[in-house]
């Protein structure tokens, strides 16, 4: 019995595996790797012939071809150009985005937080105009906003527009497309957000007598500021450089950069000034992304 008291509780079972460190270092980024190769092949690539392209000798063409002098000048020269299409692609993004804000907010906070079991078929009813194409979409508010439109009769009956006015081909109708057709793109990132917003929070607010109003700016906002956060740059950026809704609900008064860019490319061929107006679209998104990231990140902090 001495001896056995002595035996290890491990004796005579089978020792563990040795575990390979190496390979389970690599494994992570191993399953990067398809993501990676994409953006590879279809972002990185292209980005950087579109910045070689953007210094081109700007008085090539396809038939001559370009030759690459790095002609920086290019730039400075598209952004004094076309300055005015890229204020009011800023604009029109912006008076869109604060619009989304209006309707988007409220809407994600009642499907998330008083639409009980209607919940899901209220987002449906969100995601639903995705499922048809964003040219039919539009065109359907051409329709909408039409002369003859009821929408428009409407608004002279009531005297808020006169006899003679319209909405269609006028910088209202560009700012209601912008902002029908992005709107899912803010409201579900917010829903994400308030669906995990605990209402004893709320009731605990109450308690200690905030008003609604306080209630909302102490503990709504801030625990919904990632998914507001996220919305308005899945909303803003891809409204900025949008030209199907000025193409179509507006005129050439309301052309935004994307109808410029567009018209470079596949008009005018001149590949030279699409590529750096692009370029500068993207640097100026870019600029104001960072601004806005490190303005919102402080005030969660604070």
């Amino acid at each position: 019995m001495s001896a056995l008291a002595h035996v290890p509780a491990s004796a005579g079972k089978p020792a563990p595996p040795p575990v390979r460190r190496g390979r389970s270092r690599l494994l992570p980024y191993l399953l990067l790797l398809p993501g990676a190769a994409w953006l590879l092949v279809f972002f990185a690539l292209p980005l950087v012939q579109l910045a070689s392209a953007s210094l081109y000798d700007p008085s090539g063409s396809l038939t001559t071809g370009y030759a690459m002098t790095w002609a920086f000048g290019n730039y400075p020269d598209a952004l004094q150009a076309y300055w005015p299409q890229f204020s009011r692609s800023f604009l029109y993004s912006a008076i869109a985005l604060v619009l989304a804000l209006l309707m988007g907010y409220p809407l994600a906070y009642a499907i998330a937080q008083k639409a009980g079991r209607w919940k899901y078929l209220l987002l449906v009813a969100v995601v639903a105009p995705m499922f048809t194409s964003f040219l039919v979409r539009t065109l359907a508010w051409k329709t909408i906003l039409s002369d003859n439109g009821a929408l428009v009769g409407l608004l002279r009956d009531v005297h808020l527009l006169g006899p003679d006015g319209r909405l269609l081909a006028t910088p209202i109708a560009v700012v209601l497309g912008l902002t029908y057709n992005f709107l899912p793109f803010l409201v579900l990132p917010l829903y994400a957000s308030l669906e995990r917003l605990d209402p004893r929070l709320l009731e605990a607010a109450s308690d200690l007598y905030a008003s609604p109003l306080r209630a909302f700016a102490k503990v709504t906002l801030p625990l919904s500021m990632p998914g507001l956060i996220a919305g308005t740059l899945l909303f803003f950026i891809p409204a900025t450089g949008d030209y199907i809704n000025a193409e179509l609900l507006g005129t050439p008064n309301e052309y935004m950069i994307g109808n410029v860019i567009d018209s470079a490319f596949l008009v005018r061929l001149d590949y030279p000034q699409g590529a750096a107006l692009s370029f500068l679209l993207m640097a100026a998104i870019l600029a104001i992304v960072f601004v806005y990231l490190r303005k919102a990140g402080t005030e969660e902090v604070l």
